[in-house]
């Protein structure tokens, strides 16, 4: 009696309706799958948050730019159409401008300084101010007080201070340090320091809560094994202290930068470029041609570069020191067998 065929077994993973089972098409070929709907809706969600800031930007950043670049070719006076065309005149005019190239010094200075002076007074106020100790939060409003209060009234109020019979002089002159008395804002040799003094005044408050909120993220386990091994004061604050600050410390003087870059109110009101163009920045330079001379032509091609020197320095700045804080940490390779 012949015995009954057997049909082979069936593959794992395989269905009745053929070969690959029912998720492949009658050719053999996987059926195509759908993206999911969340992730349309997702970006549509994306779209619709940022579509105001883009306008924004769009409206106030991209398009002023736009059209400073296009007044830059011009020789115009604010008035009437754009006819004179000159081409890159104006760039050139202000690349070989001593008034301007002074200015671009000013700047890179009072970025240098600034750096160099809110950077260690800032660290160590934090340092100070984030122990415990009477009257702790009253002294961090005071440091922070100059930081919120509007340029132009600090501005007025240094000015009214500085001068040859203000009240700086006068107390020196009280105390019995008459020789001291200075023409603060008067001479060229001390001009720009005196400004580099309100400035620091003015700014040294963020510098402070930046580093106060960074000191806010050292786990204190690090401290207490530091005291255990029996590690000083100054030895923490450079082994462990600075190192874990170094996101907010990068992050700060990105910010100074910028600001020292774009300075204007403070200058102006102080000093107004002067005395001899010695405190003169780029953007104070560029207000005196447009608005006092009405060479807007010319202070469009002013502002352009100022754009580009700010914009050059943030992307260097982006690549070589904040690149760290914003790259994945390299993963380990394996060894080889």
């Amino acid at each position: 009696m012949a015995q009954p065929v057997s049909a082979p077994p069936a593959r794992p993973g395989s269905a009745p309706g053929g070969p690959g089972g029912a998720s492949r098409t009658r050719k053999g070929r996987s059926a195509p799958q759908r993206r999911p709907r969340s992730s349309w809706r997702k970006r549509a969600e994306i779209a619709f948050f940022s579509a105001p800031a883009l306008a924004l930007v769009a409206v106030f950043i991209a398009f002023p730019v736009a059209q400073a670049v296009r007044y830059s070719f011009y020789r115009w006076n604010g008035l009437g159409p754009l006819e004179n065309w000159i081409g890159l005149e104006n760039y050139a005019r202000a690349l070989s401008h001593s008034v301007f190239t002074d200015a671009v010094v000013n700047n890179l200075t009072i970025v240098v300084l600034s750096v160099l002076i809110q950077l260690p007074l800032g660290l160590g106020i934090a340092l100070l101010l984030n122990r415990q100790m009477w009257g702790q939060s009253l002294l961090r409003v005071i440091i922070f007080i100059p930081y919120v209060l509007a340029e132009v009234v600090a501005g007025v109020v240094w000015f009214l201070l500085l001068q040859p019979r203000g009240m700086v002089n006068d107390l020196l002159e009280t105390v019995g340090l008459g020789e001291w008395t200075q023409l603060w804002l008067a001479d060229t040799e001390i001009a720009l320091w005196t400004v580099m003094g309100v400035l620091t005044w003015k700014y040294l408050g963020l510098a402070v809560i930046l580093m106060l909120a960074g000191l806010q993220g050292v786990p204190p386990e690090l401290y207490e094994a530091a005291q255990i091994d029996g590690a000083s004061w100054w030895k923490v604050q450079f082994k462990i202290t600075i190192p874990l600050l170094g996101p907010t410390i990068r992050t700060w003087a990105f910010l100074s930068m910028i600001g020292s870059l774009q300075l204007f109110d403070m200058v102006w009101i102080l000093t107004g470029g002067g005395p001899a163009n010695a405190t003169v920045t780029m953007a104070v330079y560029l207000i005196d041609q447009g608005t006092n001379r009405s060479l807007y032509g010319y202070a469009s091609a002013v502002a352009v570069l100022l754009f580009a020197i700010s914009l050059t320095l943030a992307a260097l700045y982006q690549v070589f020191v904040l690149r760290r804080d914003t790259t994945d940490a390299p993963k380990p390779r394996r060894k080889k067998r």
